[in-house]
């Protein structure tokens, strides 16, 4: 659980309360309704692709729990929601101070027939965020024992972010681009046939090829994007400002790299949530698109697809601090070229 603050100038502290959350809570004064911050807030978290939101519509004691006013706040959130792709959201009417709705469901407003707030945190569920399609094993460790009776073991260690993994199943690394089969599949309780997100596990191929941390183990039918150069989405995190040019480090998944920022496409105005273009720099707690090229290939998704092979943080190499994160972008394929067949010169 994690309460992050509300107020523009602590953005980054929401972005990173927010990065893992499968649910968001948004707290809305049933005298005010929907304002700037609370649009702010549903922004942030659809950028982030929290699959759950739950508006709650707090001090309905003060408005004498008129069911109309939150009835008005419902449907306007809901259109707002509708227009940044927020699919799964839930409405409660609560009072904190009086305790309506929160643990159980108040007499008081007999015209809400839903679960009061805890409830609803206990039943939702949550299994199907997970992405079981994409088949997704960045290498964290190789372990390879100092030990006579280990002497040929070489096992790859790392969690399961993506899809399931078998025993015989074909892999592929990236971005070497070498084949194998799976051999066997070690947990800390032993051998196992499966392991899927969000399983920690060692992967044992039938190939002794070259592996280290930083590489990515997928499917040959099922590989994410492999290039250097990439849009996302990111909220700067430090006082230093974000220039164009400017090199800095790039830590996605288990692969450190290094990366430059090669333009800044637009950035967004967090009270309007408007692009803004032509900016040549960025501030704290400021959201933009930009354009990066790094210095080595990146196996990743994009984060509406994966959260985990789709997000990355820049850091100071000097003092690494973490500056900004980063959700990568659907990258859009190149138009089509022009056929010229039957032509002759």
């Amino acid at each position: 659980v994690a309460d992050t603050p509300g107020h523009v100038q602590y953005t980054r502290n929401m972005v990173t309360g927010a990065s893992t959350a499968n649910l968001a809570i948004i707290l809305v004064d049933a005298r005010q309704g929907v304002i700037q911050q609370t649009r702010r807030h549903a922004y942030i978290a659809s950028l982030l692709r929290i699959p759950h939101l739950v508006l709650c519509v707090n001090k309905m004691d003060l408005i004498g729990y008129d069911e109309k006013i939150c009835n008005h706040i419902k449907q306007e959130f809901s259109a707002f929601a509708a227009g940044l792709g927020i699919q799964d959201v839930t409405f409660i009417p609560i009072s904190a101070l009086k305790g309506d709705n929160i643990v159980e469901k108040s007499d008081t407003m007999a015209w809400y027939f839903g679960p009061p707030l805890l409830r609803h945190l206990e039943d939702v569920y949550i299994d199907n965020d997970r992405n079981l399609s994409d088949p997704r094993f960045p290498v964290q460790y190789v372990i390879r024992p100092h030990r006579d009776e280990y002497h040929d073991f070489r096992g790859f260690a790392g969690q399961v972010v993506g899809g399931i993994f078998h025993k015989g199943d074909p892999v592929m690394v990236l971005p070497s681009g070498k084949t194998s089969r799976i051999a066997d599949i070690h947990t800390y309780e032993g051998s196992i046939d499966q392991a899927f997100t969000p399983m920690s596990a060692t992967l044992l191929l039938e190939d002794d090829i070259d592996i280290s941390r930083g590489d990515m183990l997928v499917k040959p039918g099922n590989v994410p994007h492999l290039t250097q150069d990439f849009e996302a989405m990111v909220c700067w995190m430090s006082e230093q400002p974000l220039r164009k040019g400017i090199k800095y480090g790039l830590k996605h998944t288990t692969r450190s790299a290094r990366c430059m920022i090669k333009d800044i496409q637009h950035r967004i105005n967090i009270d309007t949530l408007e692009p803004e273009a032509g900016i040549e720099q960025l501030g704290l707690n400021d959201i933009a698109r930009l354009s990066i090229k790094t210095n080595v290939p990146l196996a990743f998704d994009a984060y509406a697809r994966n959260r985990y092979t789709g997000g990355f943080i820049l850091i100071d190499e000097a003092t690494n601090t973490t500056l900004a994160a980063g959700m990568i972008c659907e990258p859009v394929p190149p138009p089509p070229q022009p056929e010229f067949e039957g032509y002759q010169i």
